[in-house]
């Protein structure tokens, strides 16, 4: 695991909150309801434009995750790190599993719970303003603890995992995506720089490696049931998203509201170089309780 540099300010939960509470407008102009990577065929990322659109790769992000963790019409879901909604209120239209999304963001919680009444899931999906690392359910209340692109954020990531299998039923699943440092990127100075760059400009606390979350999840008593590295996959996401950026002129208008604003849009292609340079890895991990 790799954590932020000695040289940054440490990363602080009320930082996260505030960049979600002030992003997420950027978010939803740059990028649309789904606030986390597309996927694309390793056929499409061979092309110079790509032939599936990104919201619909971003779709397929989440009917993938779904398929692989096997969720049905009867589940209930935790979606963890919800964000705007966007994949709890797929789930619910498309699966017709009940979800209950939780975010740290006042913003997103408000935006989502509208969007979710806009399309009449009002009954299906809920959403509360909650910290992942402080929350507490009944053991045993759900089928499946779903997180795309929200354990980044954790600062105890083995705790989380702890937690995550006690709501659990048996038979349960953990299903994410997630940013992964690269296995030998603490060993290797040029990556660790890279990965470390990464945790400054995106709050995050650490970033873990596929050793590292399959070590968590075994932990807590969970068996891995897939590992997939999607790196290929989703990197034409950050793209896309420097070329809408500058296309906008989004890092003038965020350096008004507030400078981290700024900072987060002009680190796009630091994300992307450590893809490219396999100090990072963009990957989906599912496990389940016995």
């Amino acid at each position: 695991m790799i954590s932020t540099s000695t040289t940054a300010p440490p990363t602080e939960k009320a930082a996260i909150r505030s960049h979600y509470d002030l992003a997420t407008p950027f978010y939803r102009l740059v990028w649309g309801p789904h606030i986390h990577h597309g996927l694309w065929s390793l056929e499409d990322t061979a092309r110079d434009v790509p032939a599936m659109p990104p919201r619909v790769a971003q779709e397929q992000l989440t009917d993938t995750l779904c398929m692989l963790a096997g969720i049905g019409s009867a589940d209930r879901v935790l979606d963890v790190g919800c964000g705007m909604g966007g994949s709890s209120i797929r789930l619910a239209r498309q699966i017709g599993c009940d979800v209950t999304g939780i975010t740290l963001s006042g913003v997103q919680r408000r935006w989502a719970a509208m969007s979710a009444r806009l399309q009449s899931l009002g009954g299906r999906v809920t959403f509360s303003r909650t910290d992942a690392e402080a929350a507490e359910f009944p053991p045993a209340s759900f089928d499946v603890v779903w997180s795309i692109e929200c354990t980044e954020h954790l600062f105890d990531k083995r705790a989380f995992f702890r937690h995550a299998a006690g709501w659990l039923k048996p038979g349960g699943r953990v299903a994410i995506c997630v940013w992964l440092a690269a296995e030998d990127a603490a060993d290797r100075p040029d990556k660790r720089e890279q990965v470390e760059a990464v945790c400054d400009a995106f709050l995050c606390p650490s970033l873990g490696t596929f050793s590292d979350y399959c070590g968590w999840m075994t932990d807590s008593g969970l068996e891995i049931v897939i590992t997939e590295d999607w790196t290929r996959r989703v990197e034409r996401t950050w793209e896309l998203c420097e070329a809408r950026v500058r296309r906008l002129g989004l890092h003038r208008i965020a350096s008004i509201f507030d400078r981290r604003q700024a900072v987060f849009l002009e680190h796009f292609t630091t994300l992307l170089d450590a893809y490219r340079s396999d100090a990072m890895q963009y990957g989906c991990i599912v496990a389940r309780l016995p």
